[in-house]
């Protein structure tokens, strides 16, 4: 059986001045057979010669050979460029002749020309080949990393109720738990990471943070940043509300503390009547 979205080994069955029908079998009745362009005919192959093919659809939507290399092949997933976007969708390049489509619906963010962005090959409901940003379904759960491990992922969805959903190396299922995703994250963006679980069904948990003591100083930096936004006085202090803080100064409670607490040591803040002055 010919497979859309699949490299195959077909045998040639007929030729024709523009082109070759292929087929499983020299014997492939007409409906089973699929037609390879004469440009893309290897020279000197004949009828009854095999050749690896590449199956998708031509601009008519039928099946059609090709001898190139696909950068995506069904159910796999490959980091693409976008050449267009339409009001049907963003259009890919996957090394074909035929772009291949990313419809707004299986979009995670609204995608720009000339981004990368990981997708998955799939079938539609009509049997035509498409991409989707929805890549969950199609990462491996088999990582070879442990934990403390330094990896590198691509953010492809954010969750207000899980927390933002990573791409190991563009290959393994991650996830920064909602209370571990204490930034500002864009989906598309490439961010080092360090593994803090690997569950029993592979799938990792990771922190786009530092281990707390090295994280400390980034985090004390940003505070001191934060407070000549607000003019040297923040207007609360390290016993405001966990809320509080995330939406102000973009840290969890315990870290906001632990960069006060190393501000106070350093006599570079001090705390009176609720709020954290620093000291010019």
């Amino acid at each position: 059986m010919i497979e859309i979205g699949k490299k195959q080994t077909l045998i040639i069955v007929k030729e024709v001045k523009f082109g070759v029908y292929l087929g499983e079998s020299r014997n492939a009745e007409e409906k089973e057979r699929v037609l390879l362009p004469g440009s893309q005919v290897p020279e000197g192959k004949k009828t009854g010669d095999s050749l690896e093919v590449f199956i998708y659809l031509d601009s008519s939507d039928r099946p059609i050979a090709t001898v190139k290399e696909p950068l995506i092949t069904l159910g796999g997933l490959a980091v693409l460029k976008v050449k267009q976007v339409t009001r049907i969708g963003a259009f890919l390049d996957w090394g074909l002749e035929k772009d291949l489509l990313l419809p707004f619906h299986e979009q995670t963010k609204k995608v720009r020309e000339g981004e990368d962005c990981l997708v998955a090959l799939y079938l539609d409901k009509s049997h035509r080949l498409c991409a989707t940003m929805k890549v969950y379904h199609y990462l491996s759960n088999r990582a070879p990393y442990g934990i403390g491990d330094e990896v590198t992922g691509r953010i492809y969805e954010i969750s207000d109720n899980f927390g933002v959903f990573i791409a190991i190396d563009d290959k393994y299922n991650g996830l920064i738990p909602k209370r571990e995703a204490q930034a500002e994250y864009t989906i598309g963006s490439v961010i080092p990471c360090r593994i803090t679980e690997v569950k029993e069904d592979g799938k990792l948990s990771v922190s786009a943070r530092k281990k707390a003591y090295l994280q400390m100083d980034d985090d004390a930096a940003h505070v001191l940043q934060v407070l000549k936004k607000y003019d040297n006085v923040l207007p609360f202090d390290d016993k405001a509300s966990p809320e509080t803080i995330q939406r102000v100064m973009g840290l969890s409670k315990n870290a906001f503390k632990r960069a006060v607490g190393h501000l106070l040591k350093e006599g570079s803040v001090e705390i009176s009547q609720g709020h954290i002055r620093g000291k010019k």
